[in-house]
């Protein structure tokens, strides 16, 4: 289906060129490039359709192309096609699940520490390990790192510890001041002997040097990007990007979370002024698993794999009461939606709180309704979103859904001090999630992300705290007054909404 409906679209493009050529001769060219697009648009909306995708999406797409053809054809080609995403990661699926259960131990030792955990753990870890492939670690220390002075500062610190090996995997990389330090210690180590391999998102760090990139190649870092671009309009794995932040360290220490490497992750970008986000840094087994899921992203990127003894056999501490945690991959890639169907479990399953921190806020119709069901079932939902936006349509459309979480009895606060990163979920005060993906689309679909989830964990009493203190600098929406926005408001949050399931 793929490379039929790419020839077929090229010939048309083709042979529509020369029409046009042709009759701009006879000052008849608005027609025929009318005829070109309708033709176009026809075989896209028919492929659209025997992909059986999301009624939705199907429907949203068929709205835009009648309504903005140009726009729509443009907008298709950048975001819209789909081709099976499974088929095209079918390979790395199955590379990744061998991996991933190369380290999950025995299934006795599994059981034994299922067995540890409460009835509400237990299940989540049950759908967790079923679908994610990934095991659940009692002997792991996690400290969460509260905005970029504590993130930055101790990544510098146990980067410059490094003796064997660094690993880092970013969406954004920016040529600023603090990607400029740490591009000297990756420098600095690699002509140490330390082996070090730095892999980028090839369309989120669009704008990071090629002195910056030469640099590091030239001092013997391994520099990868990840799903290259080379033309956009006819590169089918333009739209499923690497949103994951990775560094693992020696194999015992790792970073994950919020935060990519710029100076506007420290509050240094005057649009944005306080950044706020959260991180978290980990030692112990579950790095393990950090270190298979950048091992793997490298494998794909370059055809090279360094599962070896060497990068997957770290000295790990005795097991302890630091708590559960489980490092989770979504993507694309996955044979289910990892993430959100966590989430879903999560939401479904809470007891008496329900409390999530997003900067992006698009659910699809499922984590929509559980939400709703949630809130009316006497469950405390809060969510927690920025004041000030950095993307408008993303904005309008999250606020579309705001009257009726409201209505369900959700508790909807903006943040005003700043701009709010964090990606956070926490249910009953002791199951929580931390991580790269936002609670939208893009992230339960499309994107390469890793979570973090931690059972009764030190750090989920530190996420409880910091979102409480978060809830203390916020607006509380109120129904009686969100309700009176202006028509024209409604409508830029209406349309936006229509654009959700491409956003």
């Amino acid at each position: 289906m793929k490379n039929t409906f790419r020839v077929l679209l090229l010939a048309l493009i083709l042979a529509g060129i020369w029409f046009v050529f042709r009759k701009s001769l006879d000052g008849d060219i608005l027609s025929y490039f009318s005829l070109l697009l309708s033709i176009s648009l026809f075989i896209i909306g028919f492929i659209i359709f025997l992909e059986n995708r999301h009624p939705a999406q199907t429907l949203t797409w068929l709205i835009v192309f009648g309504a903005f053809p140009l726009v729509g054809f443009i907008f298709y080609f950048l975001f819209g096609r789909n081709y099976r995403k499974e088929k095209m990661f079918r390979k790395k699926f199955f590379l990744d699940k061998q991996a991933y259960q190369s380290i999950a131990g025995e299934p006795e030792a599994i059981e034994e520490k299922i067995m540890r955990m409460g009835d509400h753990q237990r299940n989540l870890f049950n759908l967790a390990h079923r679908i994610g492939n990934s095991p659940i670690s009692f002997a792991t220390e996690t400290r969460i790192l509260t905005n970029g002075e504590q993130t930055f500062s101790s990544i510098i610190e146990e980067l410059k510890k490094a003796v064997h090996h660094i690993h880092m995997e970013y969406y954004i990389v920016r040529h600023d001041k603090i990607g400029s330090e740490i591009k000297d210690i990756l420098v600095e180590k690699a002509k140490e002997g330390v082996k070090v391999r730095f892999l980028y998102d090839a369309v989120g760090s669009w704008k990071l040097s090629r002195t910056y990139i030469q640099e590091l190649k030239n001092a013997g870092v391994e520099t990868v990007a990840f799903g290259p671009v080379h033309l956009p309009f006819l590169n089918n794995k333009f739209n499923f990007r690497n949103h994951r932040k990775i560094i693992v360290i020696d194999g015992s220490v790792g970073f994950m979370g919020g935060l990519n490497i710029g100076d506007e992750y420290l509050g240094r970008n005057e649009h944005f002024g306080f950044w706020r986000d959260t991180h978290l840094m980990a030692k112990g087994e579950a790095v393990r698993t950090l270190q298979l899921i950048f091992l793997q992203d490298w494998y794909y990127s370059t055809d090279r794999s360094f599962l070896t003894d060497e990068y997957m056999s770290p000295n790990l501490p005795i097991e302890n009461s630091h708590g559960g945690v489980q490092m989770i991959a979504g993507g694309p890639d996955n044979e289910w939606t990892v993430i959100k169907s966590i989430f879903f479990s999560m939401i479904t399953s809470a007891k008496d709180s329900v409390w999530i921190a997003s900067p992006y806020f698009i659910p699809d119709e499922d984590i929509f309704q559980a939400l709703k069901i949630a809130a009316l079932s006497g469950i405390d939902v809060r969510l927690l979103v920025p004041k000030n936006p950095d993307k408008r349509i993303v904005y309008h459309a999250s606020r579309s859904y705001f009257p009726e979480l409201l209505e369900a009895g959700v508790r909807i606060f903006e943040y005003k001090n700043g701009f709010m990163h964090s990606k956070i979920v926490i249910v009953d005060n002791e199951l929580a999630s931390i991580g790269t993906a936002n609670m939208d689309m893009r992230s339960f679909h499309l994107n390469f992300e890793v979570n973090a989830f931690l059972y009764r964990t030190r750090s989920t009493q530190k996420l409880v705290n910091d979102y409480l203190q978060d809830i203390l600098v916020s607006r509380e929406l109120l129904i009686e007054t969100f309700s009176k926005r202006n028509i024209g408001l409604k409508l830029i949050e209406s349309t936006s909404r229509l654009l959700s399931p491409l956003l």
